[in-house]
Formats: structure tokens, sequence, C-alpha cells
């Protein structure tokens, strides 16, 4: 019998894609962010989550997708109608926490072992990195995020950042 694994999914541009679900510590709405002078590109700023600081990382930047998108909003006060504002998928690795804005949150998938692909070969830069493998499902791929590799390149190596 074929092992499987949870995934919570979510959508960024046109991509569909997944995270273990044991690495999901929540999904919340768009929350205030602060700037960091200095920060790279795709560290968008810190968020405050209940009093604990957690950097947020616009993943569309760090995976270097369409840019032609509304502006993400740093340091104002955010409309709790607006439905542009992307969501925070708040992840948790044994040493770090980080927010990654993403469009749109998904379902929570359980998929067998059996639909696993490597990684397709036409990524590239970031994603190839980030990006451990795929799922076939019905009527799309799932793309699943390596959820180490992205705290690492985002926290921990400032030279492989964007």
């Amino acid at each position: 019998m074929a092992k499987s694994h949870q995934f919570c999914t979510f959508f960024l541009d046109h991509f569909f894609l997944g995270l273990e679900v044991e690495n999901v510590q929540e999904v919340i709405r768009y929350q205030s962010i602060t700037r960091v002078p200095l920060a790279p590109p795709a560290v968008r700023g810190l968020i405050n989550l209940r009093s604990q600081i957690v950097p947020a990382v616009d993943l569309r930047q760090f995976l270097e997708l369409d840019q032609d998108v509304p502006n993400i909003p740093v340091e104002t006060q955010v409309d709790e109608d607006s439905e542009h504002l992307p969501l925070n998928v708040v992840v948790r690795t044994a040493d770090e926490v980080i927010s990654l804005l993403v469009d749109d949150v998904g379902e929570v998938l359980e998929i067998s072992d059996n639909c696993f692909e490597k990684s397709p070969e036409t990524l590239r830069g970031n994603a190839q990195q980030l990006i451990r493998g795929a799922y076939k499902l019905a009527n799309q791929l799932l793309l699943i995020l390596d959820t180490e590799k992205v705290v690492e390149l985002t926290i921990l190596k400032p030279t492989l950042r964007n």
C-alpha cells in the first residue's frame, strides 16, 4: 500500500502549490507589514503575529514570477474589505517561523506517493531549488515547496537570496 501525505495548498499566479501540513502553523488574512531597511527584495518586511515578529516573504518575487500585480502595501493600515491583498501562510521549521504571501488558499489534500514525480526540468532560478517535486492530480499539477529550503534561502543564506 502506497504511503500518502497531506498538503496545505495555495495559488500563486497560475501555479498550484503545496506545503506539507505539518509545516503550516496557520493561514491568516493579510497583515500590515513593516518594511526592513536593506532586506532582500523578496522579504517584504515584518508582521506582528500575536507579539511574535515574523518575516513576510513575497513568494511571487522569490520564485521570480510575474510582477504585474497590485503592489503589496507596506507600513499602512489594511482595509479589511480588500480582496486583492495576499494571504499569509505561516510556516514553521525547527528553527524559524516565516509568513509566505500567496494569492489564494486551496484545501488540504491527502495524496498518494504513487502520484509523485520529480521537479519539472523546465523550472528555473529559485523555483528550481525550492520545488521538491510535483503530484499529478486529475485536473492540475501540484508543485510541492521544500519548506526548509524556503526558510534557508530567506533567512539563513543571504548570498542565495534574490
